[in-house]
């Protein structure tokens, strides 16, 4: 008898650690809830943290937007108000001239400048 009570070892400390809290009922459910939470429910943190960067690339369009905004109003006032700013305009990207005046457009060949 006493062979078998030598024998049979006390738990060591990870056993003893597994059974009481890994396998609590408790632990096991709040494991669960926060595995669904973070990967299968329609608010899921995956599914806020896309939807995060979504809004970032958004704000970063409307600040670039609000900023070409402010250039082109500003164009538009300076265009407006001066006489010479808007025919330099209307010659440089309509092409517009003067009667009596000839305009000459130079075409870069881009097939001749590739091999060079």
């Amino acid at each position: 008898m006493e062979d078998l009570i030598k024998e049979i070892k006390p738990k060591s400390p990870k056993v003893k650690f597994f059974q009481k809290y890994i396998l609590n009922k408790y632990f096991v459910t709040i494991v669960l809830f926060l595995g669904w939470m973070v990967f299968f429910d329609s608010t899921s943190f995956l599914v806020i943290n896309e939807l995060n960067g979504e809004v970032n690339k958004y704000e970063d369009q409307l600040a670039y937007y609000k900023s070409e905004y402010e250039k082109n109003a500003e164009f538009y006032k300076k265009l407006m108000n001066n006489k010479a700013e808007k025919e330099k305009y209307a010659r440089e990207n309509y092409f517009m001239k003067k009667p009596n005046e000839e305009i000459f457009i130079l075409v870069v060949d881009s097939t001749k400048a590739v091999n060079k």
